[in-house]
């Protein structure tokens, strides 16, 4: 008998919607080119929005942390402690997001399903964007708190709720991207904090996307509109622009206190690795000495929008290097995504359930690595490909 039959059934329904695929194989460095299952071509797909992930001091820094430190922690960090370079990394993060104190988890993810149901209980009331990231959604579910969900920055749609509801709980925790990942636009934050302070709500940013790209020197969503102190929880993401792994929560010191009695990805799972560790901290420290790396991104990245917006792409309303590339289909963004593979452009197709049905569409992520020539042969190849489709 077989008992998995009906996963068998789910992946054949999966090719016959033209939505299955195989993973590719990075055989080198994440980097602007890569070689994929042996081709070299230009890499669109990647969140390493500065380059930093193959920067060689960073990379060296890596490497000494080895071996001082050797290639794992051991335990969980309140079993057997922090070791020195983690208990250095979260005094360099808070300085850098000027905020009281900062607390290392394993992954962005392990920040919002550690991080929520750690500060929210029965009683309490989530109010959560319908566009943020699935970790949020995660996390919202894992807590005992009741949920409500507002339109997409509407935010005469958040103010109705709390009026309906802000009256009938205990807490009230308001939770937003910072930039939303399969869009590039921005959480309508001043307004957010407006609506908090006037119902008494606490305020939530996921910065993932915004950590290294906005703000002074690349400090997030919440400096780039100068609220500093008037957001409760900012979490942030060390995979992305830091280019390493981890994430990390900026708040009140005494929301740190909290989190790692409650937080229970640091209570179950094994810190950072050392060589991690180290790689972050010398990202971090890189970014605070320069604007080189994030004036780079956002050049290259308006260079890109325009090119493409030119030749009449659908690029929606971005207001980051995020750049989507709107198909609609999800077949249809499959074949396109498939074909520029073909010709040398590597951008992954983002369908459904990521995003709404009929809204595939190609998101192309933008780094300060690429060079103009890069991405001169990648809106070459997509004008190619996308009137091939008659995408435009």
């Amino acid at each position: 008998m077989n008992n998995l039959k009906y996963l068998e059934k789910q992946v054949e329904q999966l090719k016959e919607d033209g939505v299955y695929r195989t993973l590719p194989i990075n055989e080198g460095p994440c980097d602007n080119r890569i070689s994929l299952n042996g081709k070299e071509v230009v890499n669109l797909s990647s969140n390493n929005y500065l380059g930093l992930a193959t920067h060689p001091q960073v990379e060296e820094a890596a490497i000494e942390a080895v071996k001082k430190y050797g290639a794992g922690t051991g335990s969980v960090r309140t079993i057997v402690g922090n070791q020195a370079p983690l208990e250095e990394l979260e005094v360099l993060l808070a300085e850098f997001k000027r905020e009281e104190a900062v607390t290392v988890f394993q992954s962005g993810l392990n920040c919002n399903i550690g991080a929520i149901q750690a500060i929210v209980n029965k009683g309490d009331l989530i109010i959560s964007d319908e566009l943020n990231h699935a970790s949020i959604i995660d996390g919202v579910r894992l807590s005992r708190a009741d949920k409500a969900i507002y339109k997409h920055s509407d935010m005469e749609d958040l103010e109705g709720i709390l009026k309906e509801k802000r009256d009938d709980y205990n807490n009230v925790l308001i939770i937003t991207d910072g930039v939303f990942s399969m869009d590039g636009d921005l959480a309508k934050l001043p307004k957010i904090v407006e609506l908090a302070k006037k119902y008494n709500c606490l305020t939530y940013v996921d910065d993932a996307h915004g950590s290294g790209v906005l703000g002074e020197n690349g400090r997030g969503t919440v400096d780039h509109f100068h609220l500093h102190g008037q957001v409760d929880f900012i979490i942030g993401t060390l995979s992305k622009a830091i280019g390493v792994i981890g994430g990390y929560v900026a708040s009140k010191k005494v929301v740190k206190e909290w989190l790692l009695h409650r937080g229970r990805p640091l209570l179950f799972s094994t810190a950072l690795p050392p060589a991690a560790i180290g790689a972050i901290i010398q990202s971090v420290k890189l970014l605070m000495n320069s604007t080189e790396y994030t004036d780079q991104l956002w050049d290259n990245a308006r260079y890109f929008k325009n090119k493409l917006e030119k030749l009449g792409f659908d690029i929606g309303h971005s207001e980051t290097p995020i750049t989507p590339v709107m198909v609609g289909k999800e077949d249809l963004t499959m074949k396109f995504s498939k074909r520029l593979l073909e010709e040398g452009v590597f951008v992954s197709a983002i369908v459904f359930p990521t995003v709404p049905k009929n809204t595939g569409r190609l998101r192309c992520m933008i780094s300060a690595a690429h060079t103009k020539e890069d991405l001169d042969f990648a809106v070459e190849t997509m004008e190619k490909v996308g009137k091939e489709l008659k995408i435009i």
